[in-house]
């Protein structure tokens, strides 16, 4: 197994995926490292939707005018909706699970890519229609999965941007 830094490094965003199914034993390994993410109070207001229906998913990818396209080639999805009424964390709380299931997804061998829903009301209306998900709930994103199809060049360290860096003061 590979360092957290190089997981981190070789994690890009992943648009275009092959037509292999992604095997359910990945995919729960994904949602027990999204389970495992911290949340604020221990409150955990999340849901996760797993979407497979190859239907469902083509019909995603049309859910925003721009950065849904990658739904077209996905073979799965995970919605991450969260009862916002629990908590002011909620957004937060669900990022941070997205992220433990994007790392996840790498550390699997797939590709993925963040889809942001929240505050897009079309957008949003849509995912909630075509997963089922109570209008109690907010839906934060739709993480698209697959094997890749694309190659994406790590990060280079060199050129990452330290002058976003300060210490003890800004």
């Amino acid at each position: 197994m590979e360092d957290f830094r190089t997981l981190c490094q070789h994690r890009r965003s992943i648009r275009a995926f092959t037509s292999q199914p992604v095997e359910r034993e990945k995919i729960d390994y994904i949602l027990q490292c999204a389970l495992m993410s911290p949340s604020g109070k221990r409150l955990n207001p999340w849901e996760f939707v797993v979407v497979t229906d190859e239907q469902v998913l083509r019909k995603l990818a049309g859910c925003k005018t721009y950065g849904s396209q990658m739904f077209n080639t996905a073979m799965a999805g995970i919605v991450v909706a969260a009862d916002s009424s629990l908590t002011d964390t909620w957004q937060c709380d669900g990022a941070i699970a997205a992220e433990h299931m994007l790392l996840a997804t790498e550390e699997q061998g797939l590709g993925g890519c963040w889809c942001h829903v929240y505050g897009r009301d079309e957008s949003e209306q849509m995912v909630r229609e075509l997963t089922g998900i109570p209008e109690n709930y907010a839906v934060l994103c739709v993480i698209a999965l697959g094997y890749k199809g694309e190659e994406r060049k790590d990060y280079n360290l060199e050129k990452l941007l330290y002058n976003k860096i300060h210490f003890d003061k800004f």
